[in-house]
């Protein structure tokens, strides 16, 4: 048992049963998480080596006992997982399944809702995932779905709790799929009769009747336990003779029939946007995956994202926010209210001082942060809906083959450049523990998030392109060169790689708006807080004379080795709250001249390669474990400063201009 106390133990027992389930990598273990809590009970299957985890939910006042069950193709097992899962739903009598599926391969999902239907089980279908169907030009219409099913079907974005509140509604109301699919005369005949001699059990006799059809021999056992054995001999001689009476194998008609059934429901539900623009989308689509000719495309790319990003949204946008809107009016409007209001001095201070929760946090988060970061979302927005990304992911698979790793990996980077807690959660869809620890490490050293990359580009917008191009190769530099290392070092076998490649097609606007929206949403919820968090903890450490200490206890490192003003320890500090916040700092320093051309780039390589922010830290232990966690920052924290002090000799030694 892992994080569950005794009493949770023996409570867990009396607990009403609620089964997760779904197929391989569709964010099951992510909804059951966002479901249970930390308080959850790890044991293996009895008999087995595979798995079980189990937590407790509270649903307005109702408490359940969640079983996330290992992922299945299909209930009528091939691998011990398979069988896992299936004796859960045989022996355990759960009440009811939430069936998680993804939201872009619906067929697939169907054929496991399919066989739960013939269980007769209550069932809720959370269709996760929503956010890379619309990529792929992907709609369901969940309502003809649910009429189809007679199920509740959510729609769910798992890494954003979109649709969870929903979720927890739909868990309280199972409903009993209406949905029957009819096999051929002579099939359903022995369906039948081979029902009536099987036992009483938590799902149907006709979903029993259709495995022993299908030849599972896993289920012998339980026949054996539960029926007597000449019944056990009348069903196996039913088999038989269904086997002699039918021309082709009845394994194979049955999957077929529920293939047939699972098309023409996805067919009936799911719209598919057409490529637009003709031959000359198709154009872009095709080049921009090849090795050579996709590098111009790219190139251009990143120059837009950079002008966008870098130019409108941290210059122009945060201009007009801080200094308009902000230092003309609403700072100095809440620093007299606040004193009219507020007479004590200390909270006058706390809220509207030089490291104040209006004047700092509010400023940095809101003027400086956000204007930059909703740019970037829009830009990564576009890149998402047009159906570029997993072409990028197929140009740069000879150049992770260099770190180990394949072209698939590029997918959770590219997510890290948004944020490095999902991109760690998502590293998931990559098919071996290698792999996902080498990218979780990458992640950690050499992938600055969308806020810490916006405030990056916007101190870069106002150096030279050389200074550009030295902070870019600088960070490339270290992260080949670390994932050269990690993949002779981390132990397994490389994986092939497989990519389903959408339609390149011009971005839809509601598409953009709505994950553009979302994201914000998402920031101003996780990442103000930390904020209005990181400036409380330097306010106390101003006030008890703290930060004068970390600053002459860092002088050796910053200001020495680095050649960085001491104020920059503040930044390095608050780095690991929130890697923006620390770059936010810089952007002000840059801003108000404290930093040189070249102070600002080595400063920039140092806090991009600096360790992980609190949340991802967290992250990264909840996904691979607290050893794996230390010794990526045991890793990391002495990279980035080694080569930020070596970077700084480098160009000071060259006398490089910048």
């Amino acid at each position: 048992m892992k994080g569950c106390t005794v009493k949770e133990e023996k409570q867990a027992g009396g607990l009403e049963k609620v089964a997760l389930i779904g197929n391989p990598n569709v964010g099951k273990s992510v909804i059951f998480g966002l479901l249970t809590g930390k308080y959850v009970a790890v044991s293996n299957y009895p008999g087995t080596t595979v798995e079980i985890t189990q937590g407790n939910v509270s649903l307005n006042g109702k408490r359940l006992l969640l079983i996330d069950t290992p992922g299945v193709n299909s209930l009528i097992p091939m691998s011990e997982d398979e069988k896992v899962t299936r004796d859960i739903l045989l022996t355990e009598a759960p009440s009811s399944v939430v069936q998680v599926g993804d939201a872009k391969n619906l067929k697939r999902t169907l054929l496991i809702t399919l066989q739960l239907a013939e269980m007769g089980i209550p069932v809720v279908l959370d269709l996760n995932m929503t956010d890379e169907a619309m990529d792929r030009g992907i709609t369901i219409d969940t309502g003809a779905l649910k009429e189809l099913l007679g199920v509740s079907v959510i729609s769910t974005i798992a890494p954003q709790r979109k649709g969870l509140k929903e979720l927890r509604e739909a868990i309280l109301l199972p409903r009993q799929p209406s949905i029957h699919i009819q096999y051929d005369p002579i099939v359903e005949e022995y369906i039948n009769k081979i029902s009536a001699l099987l036992p009483t059990t938590s799902i149907s006799r006709r979903s029993l009747a259709l495995m022993i059809l299908s030849d599972d021999e896993s289920l012998r056992d339980w026949l054996k336990a539960n029926a007597k054995e000449e019944t056990l001999s009348d069903i196996e001689g039913l088999r038989d003779e269904c086997k002699f009476k039918f021309k082709e194998a009845i394994g194979y008609h049955i999957n077929k029939t529920r293939i047939e059934a699972a098309e023409e429901i996805t067919e009936s539900v799911v719209k598919r946007a057409k490529p637009e623009g003709g031959q000359l989308l198709n154009f872009l689509g095709r080049i921009s995956m090849h090795p050579i000719y996709g590098i111009p495309v790219l190139l251009v790319i990143l120059y837009g994202v950079y002008q966008f990003v870098g130019v409108f949204g941290a210059k122009t946008l945060v201009d007009f926010v801080e200094n308009t809107i902000f230092n003309v009016y609403l700072n100095p409007m809440a620093a007299k209210v606040i004193k009219l209001l507020i007479p004590v001095p200390i909270i006058q201070e706390l809220l509207v001082g030089e490291y104040g929760l209006i004047t700092v946090a509010i400023t940095y988060a809101i003027a400086i942060i956000l204007p930059i970061t909703a740019t970037f979302f829009i830009a990564f927005a576009l890149l998402e809906d047009s159906g570029y990304l997993p072409r990028l992911a197929i140009m740069s698979n000879r150049v992770f083959n260099i770190m180990g790793l394949n072209g698939k990996a590029v997918l959770p980077m590219i997510l890290g450049l948004g944020c490095g807690t999902m991109a760690v959660m998502t590293s998931r869809i990559l098919e071996t523990k290698r792999d996902r620890i080498i990218t979780t490490f990458l992640l950690a050293l050499a992938i600055p998030c969308s806020a810490q990359l916006g405030v990056i580009l916007g101190i870069l917008g106002s150096l030279s392109l050389k200074a550009t191009v030295v902070w870019t190769g600088s960070v490339l530099l270290v992260l080949f060169t670390s994932g050269f290392l990690a993949s002779k070092i981390v132990r397994g076998e490389r994986t092939e790689f497989f990519l389903e490649i959408p339609p390149i097609r011009m971005p839809n606007l509601t598409n953009i708006l709505i994950k553009t929206v979302g994201r914000i949403e998402w920031y101003l919820k996780e990442a103000v807080p930390l904020f209005l968090l990181g400036t409380f903890i330097l306010f106390l450490l101003h006030k008890l004379n703290l930060i004068a200490l970390l600053e002459k206890a860092g002088s050796p490192l910053i200001v020495n080795f680095l050649d960085l003003p001491p104020k920059t320890t503040e930044m390095f500090i608050m780095g690991f709250l929130r890697r923006d916040y620390g770059a936010a700092g810089l952007f002000k320093m840059a801003q108000g001249g404290l930093l040189s051309p070249v102070q600002a780039i080595v400063s920039l390589v140092t806090i991009t390669l600096f360790i992980p922010c609190l949340a991802n830290f967290f992250m990264i232990i909840k996904e691979r474990g607290l050893r794996t966690a230390l010794l990526v920052t045991a890793i990391v924290f002495p990279t980035a400063f080694l080569f930020g002090g070596t970077l700084n000799r480098f160009l000071r030694y060259f006398n490089i201009n910048l």
